[in-house]
């Protein structure tokens, strides 16, 4: 953070956010593919995860910004929770924070940033948002798709990857690596066009 003569400052720190539920039988589902994409960005760039009030951290570096990697052990449903503290304990600010999750009404490996926008029925935005007291904050959701039977909606997000997926998955998230860097460095909007409208 640096001051400047007016009284306003410019933050170089971003709380970057992957959604997902902590314990060995949710790993490799496809709702954790927010804890997925943070690792995959802490491992490039050679950060170390430790455990925090709330969840996982690990600070890493990227072109003098500090990106703020966190998984939220609060589970997927009290996600919010873990995100407002971190935002006020390092004094972010919501155009700084990034929130990576899974998207059913996406094909699978799509990608779409949005500024904004409802919690479209997951549970993990409904309560970031009733906690923030906005839906004005980025969001990263990535696209899980919908093949799933009547009343199978549970089992398919909870379930694990097949063969095939499992096999895109590292595109996938180097992808999102790529539009978080662009994120956190050239702003919100080029980012966005990244992922198509």
């Amino acid at each position: 953070m640096r001051d400047f003569p007016n009284g306003f400052y410019f933050t170089m720190k971003y709380l970057i956010t992957g959604l997902g539920n902590f314990g060995y039988e949710y790993d490799g589902t496809r709702h954790n593919i927010g804890f997925e994409v943070v690792d995959f960005l802490c491992k490039e760039l050679d950060g170390k995860w430790n455990d925090d009030h709330h969840g996982e951290l690990a600070q890493v570096k990227y072109k003098g910004r500090t990106l703020i990697l966190l998984k939220p052990n609060t589970y997927m449903n009290l996600s919010g929770k873990a995100i407002r503290y971190w935002l006020q304990k390092e004094k972010i600010s919501l155009e700084n924070s990034l929130t990576v999750l899974d998207d059913l009404n996406l094909a699978f490996g799509k990608q779409r940033l949005r500024s904004k926008g409802s919690d479209g029925g997951h549970n993990g935005l409904k309560n970031i948002q009733e906690l923030l007291g906005t839906d004005a904050y980025p969001r990263l959701r990535i696209g899980i798709g919908n093949a799933f039977s009547k009343g199978r909606q549970v089992n398919y997000v909870l379930g694990k990857w097949t063969e095939d997926e499992r096999a895109e998955l590292p595109h996938i998230l180097e992808k999102a690596g790529e539009v978080i860097k662009t994120f956190v460095t050239i702003g919100l909007e080029r980012a966005m066009n990244m992922t198509g409208k």
